[in-house]
């Protein structure tokens, strides 16, 4: 198998996609495939499996990640649409692979390829930054791309619309036993049985999410009753096994109304080290990649791999630490350590549950530390929300919810409810911000002040640390307050704090976290700098070289990191200067939109200017904070800019 060379491309791809893949015409009325028909789709799947490999270990081989495993499954199913797209019945169909599990975004790059819109080559760049292949699929983005997917489980509503709008055709969605726990999908079926919509909704029931398996943690969820008990008729088929997936998918065709197909297989079924693991659900390592690659025929496939190493950083911030450390991660620490010191009749008291995420937003610490304080639960954050602020009903008992800041904007009205109820709920935030979000736009974290969304005389406060050091003080302060509390945190890791001039961490063993204090980590005089959280650092680089090289004015730092707090001293403080705001947050909602407020109001006049993200992203890990011009040189830029007379 062999790809063809095209311009602005390193390598071949190993496998002509184009060439390998054979057109089938499917006769979908008689539910029976005929034994050639079998074998061209059986060589399809294969085909698309093997590209799915080999272009989603890029992934892995440049330190990008991704996901194998969801795309690997549902190659079958694919494979049937595929056909069924470009055979003699095609405009009985809508002809695009909706899926609600975006991170499944590999099938639609491979069908980008397929069908001409993309060369093969480009699949090499797999969530590259500014490749235009980015972990969700972005609709306007990447060329052949039909449709964002946004996050996972949103997907089944948008595509009853589509089925209202084409009546008289069937549209088909690809869900998950994960995507289908998210509360969108019970909507979605509801609507479809009353309106008896022609979708059908293609099931991977491989009983693998990110933490573990549904059946350890969700005990007595199963699709089919749950559908059933929506009113959709279920069929339920052999993943592997064509001829009964065939079957289903063709006796779902034929019934009128909204039916589902419930194809039960293991997570990467054949691929050693993965099937039925969650591993699976992750990016194939390139050291199993290249072994089944070769055990399949694939050429040169190891030479490709082995040739794609991940972009090296060197930049080193002034006024920070050599050493990184992960704040999401630091986060589960610290609340150890406060359950740890609570003793046990305290720790009674403390629920924390988790929505399938434990490893990456720092929950599995605790879990591994307390699990008599733990709750394992599904991909369902309204309710798991909920569950944690009904826990902290009463007055000495505290819920702990944790999730992405991107579903933050999922549990605006359960916040409220909580409120209102007086809830005791600590919520933590991580991948806030834009900062190596390969998985792109859908997945950045910068509407957090969606959370302060309660009335004046509710106290509920919003931290981000600066640093690993000050999220274990921050948690220790702030953990047994009443009220709903939250604590963010960024993917990427971030260096510690120091002390103007020394090796010393700013917030060292001595330093208490005081709620609603800005804090001053760089003395100034008419010239200020106002951040918090991963760009605090990359201020402290940018204000350091500003004062080493500004003779006539100093740039002052200040770290605002109770983000809702009015500090009057402090806004009286750099009130008749120039101030520069500094986040990562959405321009239009963040706390430059506050402040700029919070002065006026004060008849305070400044010179003013805020920066923050502003656009869709280029996908990477590093690129995304300049490519938002969010680098130490952009703020640099930015001081000189509102220190120069006349700007």
């Amino acid at each position: 198998m062999a790809g063809t060379q095209h311009a602005g491309t390193m390598q071949k791809f190993p496998i002509d996609i184009q060439g390998e893949w054979r057109h089938v015409d499917l006769d979908i009325k008689s539910g029976k495939l005929p034994e050639e028909q079998k074998k061209d789709l059986l060589h399809n799947i294969g085909v698309m499996r093997d590209s799915i490999i080999m272009f989603t270990a890029t992934g892995a081989a440049r330190g990008v990640s991704g996901h194998t495993g969801g795309p690997f499954d549902t190659a079958p199913e694919v494979a049937i649409l595929q056909a069924l797209f470009t055979g003699k019945s095609k405009d009985d169909y809508v002809p695009v692979v909706f899926d609600e599990a975006g991170h499944r975004v590999a099938t639609q790059y491979f069908l980008c390829a397929l069908n001409g819109d993309i060369p093969a080559e480009h699949l090499l760049h797999y969530r590259a930054a500014n490749s235009k292949l980015p972990g969700h699929p972005e609709l306007g983005l990447t060329p052949g791309v039909k449709f964002s997917s946004g996050r996972l489980g949103h997907m089944w509503p948008l595509v009853n619309g589509v089925a209202m709008a084409n009546r008289d055709k069937v549209t088909f969605c690809l869900g998950s036993d994960g995507s289908f726990q998210e509360g969108d999908d019970a909507e979605a079926a509801r609507l479809a049985v009353a309106q008896q919509l022609n979708v059908k909704f293609l099931c991977d029931d491989n009983n693998v999410t990110i933490a573990g398996h549904p059946s350890d943690y969700l005990k007595g969820y199963s699709m089919k009753k749950t559908l059933e008990g929506h009113g959709l008729k279920v069929l339920e088929a052999e993943g592997e096994n064509i001829d009964s997936l065939y079957a289903a998918i063709s006796e779902a065709i034929a019934t009128p109304g909204p039916v589902a197909v419930v194809a039960h297989r293991l997570m990467a079924p054949g691929v050693p080290g993965l099937e039925g693991s969650p591993h699976g659900h992750e990016v194939i390592a390139v050291d199993k990649a290249i072994p089944y690659l070769e055990s399949r025929g694939v050429k040169g496939a190891a030479e490709i791999l082995k040739s794609i190493k991940p972009a090296p950083v060197p930049y080193l911030p002034v006024g920070s630490s050599k050493e990184y450390a992960a704040t999401r991660s630091e986060f589960g620490e610290a609340v150890v350590k406060v359950l740890e010191k609570a003793g046990a009749d305290k720790r009674k008291n403390v629920m924390v549950i988790d929505s399938d995420l434990e490893g990456s937003t720092g929950l599995k610490a605790i879990h591994k530390a307390y699990p008599e304080c733990f709750v394992s639960s599904g991909i369902m954050e309204r309710g798991n929300f909920s569950a944690a602020a009904g826990f902290g009903f009463a007055p000495d008992k505290f819920g702990v919810f944790s999730t992405f800041a991107a579903f933050l904007e999922m549990i605006i009205s359960e916040l409220t409810m909580a409120r209102l109820n007086h809830a005791n709920v600590l919520c933590h935030f991580s991948h806030s911000g834009v900062d190596e979000m390969a998985d792109n736009t859908c997945h950045f974290g910068i509407n957090n002040f969606f959370a302060d969304n309660g009335l004046s005389d509710v106290e509920s406060f919003l931290y981000m640390p600066a640093d690993g050091a000050q999220m274990h003080a921050i948690v220790d302060k702030v953990f047994f307050q009443h009220g709903c509390r939250f604590i963010f945190s960024t993917r990427s890791k971030t260096p510690y704090l120091l002390k103007e001039g020394t090796q010393d961490r700013f917030y060292g063993p001595d330093y208490v976290f005081e709620p609603g204090v800005d804090e001053v980590i760089r003395e100034g005089t008419d010239l200020w700098v106002v951040s918090y959280g991963e760009m605090l650092y990359r201020c402290v680089d940018a204000v350091d070289r500003f004062n080493s090289v500004t003779k006539g004015s100093r740039a002052g730092l200040i770290n605002k990191c109770t983000l809702n707090a009015i500090d009057e001293k402090m806004l009286q403080r750099i009130g008749n200067g120039k101030v520069l705001i500094v986040e990562s947050q959405n321009y239009k909602t963040g706390l430059g939109s506050r402040i700029g407020t919070w002065l006026l109001e004060r008849q305070l006049t400044p010179k003013f200017k805020r920066m923050g993200t502003m656009k869709e992203g280029c996908g990477g890990i590093t690129e995304q904070i300049p490519f938002q011009g969010l680098a130490p040189e952009d703020i640099l830029s930015a001081l000189h800019q509102l220190n120069t007379p006349g700007n």
